[in-house]
């Protein structure tokens, strides 16, 4: 049964461990949390401290040995993988440290790639796309490729990549990590008044306390345990053993 909340993501008691039988490492240790729909909160915690994991978790990308977890009233946790892969796709988006884009593609195809993936049409994905990539202040670079832009617009374009099909999460780790901190402020802000306009529940794992500062609250891990509740403006990982579904 659905947990008995409104909670539009869900997770319970989640225990996830890395490495083999012998030998394996507590990473998430028994973990619970629940997120209400356009919240934006930050997963806080030291490098190695359990963030990336949980996110995984959260978003159906790992299956933790032990515990729950639902989004809108369905347990992810039970899910086949081409079910997971399919509500990742069509549900959820992600944000990694870094772009990870398509050298051939265009900025803007980079962007646009989620919605021609579902079979948009090119002019309504380009569309789109380039709406995103301005309002992410990129859009001067749109007909260039990964190759030709500095390091903090090819982020912008991975960040309009992620939104592109207005997820109802979005999963920023470390967004910014690998930008300069001006580059990341203006980034973040762009992000945050994105998802807030569009009723986007963001879940951000930052070890930043001014970028945990832009969420409604935050959850603070030290090595996969609640270290408590952090109020944002203060707060402030190996082969798994979980399912790995990619």
């Amino acid at each position: 049964m659905a947990p008995p909340d409104n909670d539009v993501l869900r997770a319970l008691s989640l225990r996830c461990s890395l490495g083999g039988h012998e030998g394996a490492t507590d990473v998430l240790t028994g973990i619970s949390v629940g997120v209400r729909e356009g919240e934006l909160l930050a997963v806080t915690g030291p490098r190695g401290s359990g963030k990336t994991t949980l996110l995984r978790c959260l978003s159906g990308q790992l299956v933790a040995q032990e515990g729950e977890v639902w989004f809108d009233g369905v347990p992810v946790h039970t899910l086949p993988r081409a079910r997971r892969e399919r509500l990742r796709r069509d549900r959820f988006g992600w944000i990694d440290p870094e772009p990870g884009l398509v050298p051939e593609l265009t900025a803007w195809e980079n962007a646009a790639l989620p919605l021609l993936l579902r079979g948009i049409s090119h002019r309504a994905a380009r569309a789109t796309a380039t709406e995103w990539l301005e309002r992410l202040d990129v859009g001067a670079a749109a007909r260039k490729r990964p190759a030709a832009l500095p390091h903090a617009q090819r982020q912008r374009v991975a960040i309009a990549r992620a939104l592109v099909t207005t997820p109802s999460v979005l999963f920023a780790d470390e967004p910014t990590a690998t930008l300069h901190r001006a580059d990341g402020a203006q980034v973040l802000r762009t992000l945050t008044a994105a998802a807030r306009s569009h009723g986007i529940t963001v879940l951000l794992a930052t070890h930043d306390p001014d970028v945990a500062a832009l969420a409604d609250r935050a959850l603070a891990l030290i090595d996969g345990r609640h270290a408590g509740p952090v109020p944002p403006a203060t707060g402030a990982e190996g082969v798994s053993a979980c399912s790995l579904s990619v």
